[in-house]
């Protein structure tokens, strides 16, 4: 399983396979957190087994779904506080590590001002297109 570092406490990675959450657990991580719906592909983890998985090699454990087109300033805020309070390291995967990585830079925007556009550049450059953050920020700041 590929992770991706963002910073000192968050990896994001694709969506995870039974057996991956041990593999999690020994590279360093306290804590996994789920963003992919439940069924958007079949034969997909679900939520209640990525969990009970998680639990048992010691992880702590997080659903919380979105898509990217709904992402909201309450799906910002709810990640980023979730990132803030739970044991580090995390990992939080989707379908392709991106809609973690959107919210991730979103709270980064929102909360510590930093530049969209610089986000951007830098998953690009760490292969993820996260050009939906101006959508999501969009979004975020209409409400």
């Amino acid at each position: 399983m590929k992770l991706h570092r963002l910073d000192d406490k968050l990896s994001v990675a694709a969506q995870i396979a039974p057996g991956d959450a041990r593999e999690i657990a020994s590279g360093g991580a306290r804590t996994l957190i789920n963003n992919r719906p439940d069924n958007e592909e079949p034969n997909q983890l679900s939520h209640d087994d990525a969990r009970a998985e998680a639990e048992t090699v010691g992880l702590a454990y997080l659903y919380q779904p979105v898509t990217t087109p709904t992402i909201d300033r309450a799906a910002i805020d709810a990640f980023a506080d979730a990132l803030a309070t739970s044991p580090g390291p995390v990992v939080a995967h989707c379908r392709s590590g991106t809609r973690c990585y959107v919210l991730w830079a979103a709270s980064k925007v929102l909360r510590n001002g930093a530049d969209p556009e610089q986000l951007i550049q830098e998953a690009t450059g760490r292969g993820f297109d996260i050009t939906a953050l101006r959508g999501v920020l969009d979004r975020a700041k209409a409400r």
